[in-house]
């Protein structure tokens, strides 16, 4: 059932996308995200300047001058949304957690295709496939994947890459657009990622927390590894011990940066304390240059 606090902040979201996407990303996303190529539209007399490559010679007969046949880009895609929603994705210095923005950003991607006529899908996982919703196009189905992502309770706490894109890939079969939305603290996802990357145009969205890449000299702390339960005391003073946690995060980072530049694969990477406008506009502006 849905609670009002839910529902609040369902609002709150949807609101504050919406004019993100009207305002910024809408064309943008357009622009970047070409449809799957031309379909015919209709034809009309010849003009001075048409490419006679398009000349449609039956009809050009039958009426006894020259006709051109008129194509539109066939817009229609699919944009699938894969959401971690393992333990850390709870985790934020600031205001927001990782899950928080992870909401809104699907909110201006679902917004952003609900805009365009295109459809949207959703896959949430932890270490195991905790929800897929198939794609459909409306505003009432782009609000349901906010809301999932927003309030989803998982059953799993640890993250699997690996198998939430071998279940895409083998339940989305045409091709589409596929935002992958977590901190990826993972590994063993690298065939799966470059076979989903040579099928569709997948995109990483890293989320990241300034306070996972340093740590505070605060003595000693009891620390919780939200994906496993394991409860720990650290000494964050002692150098050696901050040394090795700071080293862990930067191995994640330089396994996924590798991966994806040799993959040939774009991503985009958010600080939980800063604003995603920016990364986000970044990366349309680059996508565009290459089109």
């Amino acid at each position: 059932m849905l609670t009002k606090e839910l529902l609040k902040q369902v609002k709150q979201i949807e609101i504050r996308t919406r004019g993100l996407v009207n305002e910024v990303f809408s064309g943008e996303y357009h622009s970047v995200f070409k449809g799957r190529g031309m379909e015919f539209a209709e034809v009309r007399e010849y003009q001075p300047g048409d490419d006679i490559r398009s000349i449609d010679w039956n009809v050009t007969a039958r009426f006894g001058h020259p006709f051109v046949k008129i194509f539109e880009e066939e817009r229609e895609l699919t944009v699938m949304l894969l959401v971690d929603m393992s333990g850390s994705l709870g985790f934020g210095s600031g205001e927001k957690t990782k899950q928080q923005i992870a909401a809104e950003l699907s909110a201006i991607l679902a917004f952003s295709s609900l805009k365009n006529n295109d459809k949207v899908g959703l896959i949430l996982f932890t270490d195991r496939i905790e929800k897929f919703i198939p794609p459909k196009k409306g505003k009432t189905h782009s609000l349901r994947i906010i809301r999932e992502v927003l309030s989803f309770e998982p059953q799993g706490n640890q993250t699997n890459i690996k198998e939430a894109l071998e279940y895409f890939n083998h339940t989305i079969k045409k091709k589409a657009i596929v935002f992958l939305i977590s901190d990826f603290f993972d590994g063993g996802y690298d065939k799966i990622l470059k076979i989903v990357g040579n099928k569709h145009d997948l995109i990483g969205i890293v989320l990241q927390d300034q306070r996972e890449k340093e740590m505070l000299e605060l003595g000693l702390v009891k620390f919780r590894d939200a994906e496993t339960g394991e409860i720990r005391y650290i000494d964050t003073s002692d150098k050696i011990v901050k040394k090795n946690i700071i080293e862990q995060s930067r191995n994640f980072t330089s396994y996924r940066k590798s991966l994806f530049l040799s993959s040939r694969l774009d991503s985009i990477e958010i600080e939980t304390s800063g604003s995603y406008v920016k990364p986000l506009v970044d990366f349309f502006k680059q996508r565009e240059k290459r089109w």
